[in-house]
């Protein structure tokens, strides 16, 4: 059940009259009053003789018995209760019942309370019911409506028990602003899915992930299509800014523009900032490394700043982790910006559900997700990677390591009793895990058909292999559909002068596998990056003799990449 309070207006008649009115698309039947503050108040959806302006002069009389010099220019409130659509339909009585629970919790009515504000609730859908309310109360003082907001949701949460409803996961106040009834109403007209709003928020989030300063940033709001205008001090530095789109204008004809704050909490300018502390393209502040030489190149500086994100979001203190998912935020964005067709649909929606995972109020402390936003930059400046080589492969490795990363974002979350942030990072994986099925199909398929061409000799020694390495896990992985992708690329690896017994125990040890899908497939990601092996099969190079020594790689581990974790079971 999700209560939502509206815009406080000025006109108590035109409210009444949308709610007793079709609607705006003839979705109003039978509008009629379910409570009041009086429970003798005239009905003009019931009684004939009942009319508007009786409803609002009994709504208003606290208002106009004040002298004009006090009342309030907007003094009309405006609450809509709205059920989950699996719901069972609730009665008239059930309705009423809950509207005075809200009034009181809000401080509108509280109980027992005989001057409180005078109220009315009408109900002209089954799912929900609006309650209309004046903010002057009898005794002609003002309600203390401090956090109703909050206080509102804490009674739905309530009510959901008390009723049997869905539980809706409760939030912390974090979310990004949602659009209001008039925006959405506006998106119906127009025939747009989306709110401007909600479209602004997104190609905000886009242009800010992995931009390397305030320039470049406005330079990609520009370069979005957005008009943006600066606000800007005496001094001429830039104290904010605000967005519109080209095509969404008010009735005088002007685009309606947002600020970055009112779009999300993390889209001020001041917390834009704190991102570019540290800025990756400091080279003072940055290790040195190899340049980015293509899209597959930067997917795999993904998967090793996923794999350090992982460490730090496991036993890291709680302002660096919490860096750490917000920065994992702008490489979901940048990922799906750049990948190709068949796997950036379900990248975009694991972005987009993972943006509420990115805020909680645990404040992030910048500078220790440079790694991560590096990795995010690395793929704007690598380009889109269709026809630019090992997309499928590179890209299937990279999200193999960023499930992981996310449903470790989700567990903190859990800890932290963050349900919203939890319940968004679930989604996003479950989004990861679609993308990984379409990114991972041609190039393990590859693998598994060199596998299955692969002598049975050499098939039964990698499977002793394993054995030895993994005896726990070893009948389960044997069993697994991609069995022989791993023989394959354990073929490959000793082809390239490793011990693949080594590897393999290395791979396996970096994070538990036993909870994993597909634990084939996560140890086939895992040693050809050890390994330093082509992601794509169709590129292998390495000739199929032992004892040579492997070539070496272009970017070293990092540290933490070698050494064995025990970090908490994750499902991926």
């Amino acid at each position: 059940m999700i209560p939502r309070i509206h815009k406080r207006g000025s006109a108590t008649v035109g409210l009444i009259r949308y709610l007793y009115g079709p609607g705006t698309h003839e979705e109003h039947i039978d509008p009629h009053l379910v409570a009041a503050f009086d429970p003798l108040m005239p009905d003009p959806g019931r009684d004939p003789q009942a009319t508007y302006g009786q409803l609002q002069r009994l709504l208003d009389q606290p208002v106009n018995a004040l002298p004009a010099g006090r009342r309030p220019d907007k003094h009309v409130w405006h609450l809509s209760v709205r059920a989950s659509p699996e719901d069972p339909v609730l009665p008239d009585d059930a309705w009423a019942a809950i509207a005075r629970r809200v009034v009181a919790a809000t401080g509108i009515a509280p109980e027992g309370d005989d001057a409180a504000c005078r109220w009315a609730a009408v109900r002209h859908a089954d799912d929900h019911i609006h309650i209309i309310a004046t903010l002057v109360r009898d005794d002609g003082r003002r309600p203390r409506l401090h956090n109703e907001a909050r206080r509102a949701q804490a009674e739905a949460r309530l009510i959901e028990t008390d009723y049997g409803l869905r539980r809706v996961t409760p939030g912390d106040g974090t979310a990004a602003k949602r659009p209001t009834s008039a925006e959405r109403h506006k998106a119906e007209r127009r025939g747009r899915q989306r709110t401007p709003r909600e479209e602004l928020r997104e190609a905000v989030r886009r242009s800010v992930a992995g931009a390397g300063s305030e320039e470049e940033f406005f330079d990609r709001l520009a370069g979005a299509g957005l008009l943006v205008r600066r606000r800007v001090a005496p001094s001429g530095d830039t104290l904010g800014y605000t967005v519109a789109l080209p095509g969404d204008r008010n009735a005088k004809g002007q685009p309606v523009f947002y600020s970055g704050s009112k779009l999300a909490p993390d889209l001020s300018l001041p917390r834009i900032r704190e991102r570019w502390d540290g800025n990756p393209d400091r080279p003072a502040q940055q290790p040195t490394l190899p340049p980015v030489t293509g899209p597959a190149f930067a997917r795999r500086r993904v998967t090793s700043a996923a794999w350090q994100a992982l460490f730090v979001v496991d036993h890291g203190e709680n302002g660096v982790v919490a860096a750490q998912i917000a920065a994992t935020g702008e490489v979901l964005d940048t990922l799906a910006q750049t990948s190709a067709a068949h796997t950036r649909h379900e990248l975009q929606a694991a972005a987009a559900a993972f943006e509420r995972a990115s805020r909680s109020h645990v404040r992030a402390a910048r500078g220790h997700d440079h790694a991560l936003r590096r990795a995010a930059r690395d793929l704007v400046q690598s380009g889109p990677a269709l026809g630019q080589g090992e997309d499928g492969a590179a890209t299937a490795m990279a999200i193999d390591m960023l499930i992981f990363l996310v449903s470790a974002a989700a567990h903190w979350h859990a800890g932290k009793q963050h349900a919203q942030q939890a319940e968004a990072a679930h989604r996003a994986a479950e989004h990861l895990r679609m993308a990984y099925r379409t990114a991972a199909e041609r190039p393990l398929a590859a693998l598994h058909q060199r596998g299955v061409r692969m002598a049975p000799s050499r098939q039964h020694r990698h499977a002793a292999l394993v054995r030895k390495a993994l005896p726990e896990l070893a009948d389960r992985i044997i069993a697994e559909p991609g069995w022989h992708a791993l023989v394959a690329t354990l073929d490959e690896v000793q082809a390239a002068g490793h011990n693949p017994t080594t590897l393999l125990t290395e791979a396996a040890a970096r994070r538990e596998l036993g909870t994993a899908a597909h634990m084939s497939d996560v140890l086939v990601w895992r040693l050809r990056r050890s390994a330093d092996l082509p992601v794509d099969p169709r590129n292998l190079q390495v000739p199929p003799t032992y004892g040579k020594r492997p070539v070496a790689a272009p970017e070293p581990a990092p540290r933490s990449e070698i050494m064995p974790l025990n970090g908490s079971p994750r499902r991926r």
